[in-house]
């Protein structure tokens, strides 16, 4: 977690020609209004793109048809509400109609998130076994319109959409990125649209962390105090919030409808100060702790002997999943440094069983590894290139017993992390991660001895000591956050840091039409850097 806070070759070809191209258009915005991007500037990276023929053009006639079913009609409403407000243009939706933009359920050999996209004089088809693999194909089909399709305001176009086909799987199933939202609380809005930015990138995993030390924001009916008074604050002192069970549920929709599953947090036995300062019964000396708003980790346990404890974790946990329609039910466990190795274990031992109880599988940092992971469970792993061996080898040899991973090295993808030392914002414990170092590793082969079948996937934390608004997210999310998302989505093949530089750099006009304030950092050829 935190220390202090602690694709084919073909395609390479393919990228490197549009990089070229890229170079032109950079430098002639005006002719780049003209001429439809090439097919394979996409981050994440196609598995596959066989461009040729003539370009679509949407225009005043176009119309989306879609499957007569109701998740489809809903991504076909979805990406009406995205061209609709740039292009001026009704698009209707519906089942009926020829051309155009279609949306269709069909070939289910992309499996439950791929998708086929082809493109032609006539029209832009979308084809995928499941409605999540249209999403996503959605997701390309922006990419491919200029960037001035984001905006909210009538734009000049045209709207081509280069002729080809693409065709596209994900590497792995978990592609996530976590908000802390108990360092510093942030509002149902400002989530929304965190998940907004997530989708476009094919994220599919929304990891909230709900509390710690500084606070606690989720309503439990049976332990009112939690979110009344442990939600009371945050880092710094300010006033700090909570969700209420309707405004939780509210996320986890909107989510639902981007094709995002939210897995929540409730970090133990560690970063519990705001439930120890809550109630005191569950302090091992009945007497509760003041709030904390600082940023030291490792001095808060919850009392491992005390069956009230197992009553509070059964409570807790039974309301969060019956929330929580999603698989998983993250318990934390990292930095638990005032609980002892043997009640760590027994603590580990009594809780994911009542995961499994409520029908959720166990998410743990990877200092799970250090007790018994429940059958199915998976770790996620925080470290370092440099953590020692000895760490490294305990949690490769619960994936060789059948833990699954979820990686997650802390001076590599944490968004929390300085850029460069000049950073305004972050911190530094884990190093500074410029771009390229986010990008540049293989999360196939980064844990030496993991066996392939383990690595379930990537996520992306962004812890918040220092993040406050907004903005602040935005900032330290992009460029970076894209780059983890294609490490998540994209063939091994296609991992070439050269040609991903310059389709990443095609998607900063995109982040300023979305009112996304980025880092332009200068490992990236920005078009008029």
């Amino acid at each position: 977690m935190r220390e202090h806070h602690r694709t084919p070759r073909l395609l390479g070809t393919l990228l490197l020609v549009a990089a070229a191209g890229f170079s032109v258009v950079g430098s002639a915005p005006a002719a780049a209004a003209k001429t439809a991007s090439p097919l394979g500037r996409i981050v994440p990276a196609p598995a596959s793109v066989d461009p040729g023929g003539s370009p679509y053009r949407i225009t005043r006639d176009t119309r989306i048809r879609v499957d007569d079913s109701r998740e489809v009609r809903q991504v076909g409403e979805y990406l009406a509400g995205i061209l609709r407000p740039s292009t001026g243009y009704r698009l209707p939706v519906g089942s009926q109609g020829g051309g155009g933009i279609r949306l269709r359920l069909g070939d289910r050999s992309s499996g439950d998130e791929g998708y086929r996209l082809d493109s032609g004089r006539n029209g832009v088809t979308i084809t995928a076994a499941e409605p999540a693999g249209l999403f996503h194909g959605v997701q390309t089909l922006r990419q491919l319109l200029p960037a001035a399709v984001e905006k909210n305001s009538v734009q000049p176009g045209p709207w081509l959409v280069a002729g080809g086909t693409i065709k596209d799987t994900p590497r792995y199933g978990y592609r996530g990125a976590m908000l802390d939202v108990s360092r510093h609380f942030f509002h149902v809005g400002q989530v929304k649209r965190y998940i907004d930015e997530l989708a476009l990138y094919k994220v599919n995993e929304l990891h909230l962390h709900l509390s710690d030390d500084q606070g606690w924001r989720i309503a439990v009916d049976d332990w009112p105090r939690l979110a009344a008074y442990g939600g009371s604050t945050q880092v710094g002192g300010g006033r700090g919030g909570f969700y209420t069970k309707a405004q939780y549920t509210e996320i986890v929709r909107y989510a639902a409808s981007r094709y995002l599953e939210v897995v929540p947090e409730i970090d133990m036995p560690g970063h519990t100060n705001a439930a120890l300062a809550s109630y005191a019964e569950l302090n091992c000396d009945g007497t509760a702790p003041p709030l904390y708003t600082g940023t030291e980790v490792g001095f808060s346990s919850l009392c491992v002997d005390k069956p009230v404890t197992y009553d509070f974790v059964d409570d807790v946990i039974r309301e969060l999943a019956a929330l929580t329609p999603g698989r998983y039910l993250h318990i934390g466990g990292d930095e638990a440094h005032s609980t002892s190795h043997a009640d760590y274990v027994t603590f580990m031992d009594r809780v994911q069983p009542v995961v499994a109880k409520y029908g959720k599988t166990v998410i743990g940092w990877h200092q799970l590894t250090g007790a018994t992971p429940a059958k199915g469970a998976l770790a996620q792993y925080w470290g370092l290139d440099d953590t020692s061996a000895a760490e490294k080898a305990q949690v490769v040899k619960a994936a060789q017993n059948g833990t699954g991973l979820v990686l997650s090295p802390a001076d590599r993808i944490y968004l929390d992390m300085k850029y460069t030392a000049d950073t305004p914002l972050g911190q530094d414990w884990a190093g500074l991660v410029e771009v390229r170092r986010a990008y540049d590793w293989d999360p196939g082969t980064y844990l030496a001895g993991a066996p392939g079948s383990s690595i379930r996937g990537v996520e992306a934390p962004l812890w918040t000591e220092t993040i406050v608004t907004g903005a602040d997210l935005d900032y330290m999310a992009f460029p970076r956050l894209p780059g983890v998302a294609e490490l998540g989505w994209s063939p091994a093949s296609t991992h070439d840091w050269d040609t991903y530089k310059v389709r990443l750099a095609a998607q900063g006009p995109r982040w300023e039409a979305r009112g996304i304030r980025y880092y332009r950092s200068p490992q990236v050829p920005w078009p008029g850097a």
